[in-house]
């Protein structure tokens, strides 16, 4: 953690809405005219999608069935720490982009599935904004999680989690539903060794529950919805949130436990925005003190 140079981390499986989470710092960035430096956690991939292939395979071949992306093997874990450290000592570091479609592949001119030439972090930014599957990961080797000043954690009950990984799978990637049951039973080891244990680490941790039946979530013919859902807010150190003010700007919302407050799905937008832009508010005013 650094008072001059704040990181935030949101971490998350795939599928399971980091990138809307996302874009709600973007609108509060946009709206208290702070500048962020932005990290996807897919720029720290270790292989490209053609060496990915090959390297699966390969370990298939030698008994091994649950290579994935999930993994520290599969990820260059140790470097993205490299970056975490840097930032927080100096406000520097290293980024590349992982083009995942034919709008990005024009867009950065290099062939989806790639990646492109490292780049150094744009100067001049009042944070650091990290989007991925490994922004609280500790492992024997790496320890990100003790880098980031507010960790958010995105984690939508299982079967919910399968059901919006399915149906982005097959929509944006073509992927036959079997294809994607596939990913889910190679990544299931790597996911209960390397994903939930971050959600111990976060700071405020976004769990969507849907309240419709979701029992099969591979024969489930759409996602539910907002309306469909509830979301449980757990805050690791409740004390300083203003939880009567949250009762009174969310309606229907409860508290679970002492630390837990559930809102509507539909209030989701509104509770990040509550939540989230104090607690950037006050990364940015810290920073602004420590580098007058």
């Amino acid at each position: 953690m650094s008072a001059r140079y704040p990181i935030i981390s949101v971490t998350g499986s795939s599928g399971a809405g980091t990138t809307s989470v996302k874009r709600t710092f973007e609108q509060i960035f946009r709206r208290e005219n702070i500048t962020a430096a932005f990290i996807e956690g897919d720029a720290f991939h270790r292989y490209d999608r053609d060496e990915m292939e090959a390297v699966m395979s390969r370990e298939e071949m030698n008994g091994n069935r649950h290579f994935s992306h999930f993994g520290e093997n599969a990820n260059l874990l140790e470097e993205l720490e490299g970056v975490f450290r840097s930032y927080n000592d100096s406000g520097t570091g290293k980024t590349r982009h992982y083009v995942h479609d034919s709008e990005e592949s024009l867009r950065y001119n290099c062939p989806i599935g790639s990646f492109t030439e490292w780049e150094a972090l744009p100067r001049n930014n009042d944070l650091l904004f990290y989007e991925g599957l490994h922004g609280a990961v500790k492992t024997d080797k790496v320890n990100i999680a003790q880098y980031p000043d507010l960790k958010i954690g995105v984690v939508p009950v299982i079967n919910l989690e399968w059901i919006q990984k399915i149906h982005r799978d097959r929509s944006a990637r073509g992927y036959a539903t079997e294809e994607v049951m596939e990913t889910m039973l190679r990544r299931m080891p790597d996911y209960i060794r390397y994903i939930c244990p971050q959600f111990t680490e976060t700071d405020i941790n976004f769990q969507r529950v849907p309240t419709v039946d979701t029992s099969n979530p591979f024969a489930a013919r759409w996602i539910p919805t907002a309306d469909e859902s509830m979301v449980i807010i757990r805050f690791a150190k409740p004390r300083g949130i203003d939880f009567p003010y949250l009762h009174s700007m969310i309606r229907d919302s409860f508290m679970s436990r002492a630390n837990s407050i559930v809102i509507p799905g539909n209030k989701l937008d509104l509770a990040m925005q509550l939540i989230l832009t104090p607690f950037v508010l006050q990364l940015v005013e810290r920073r602004r003190r420590a580098n007058p």
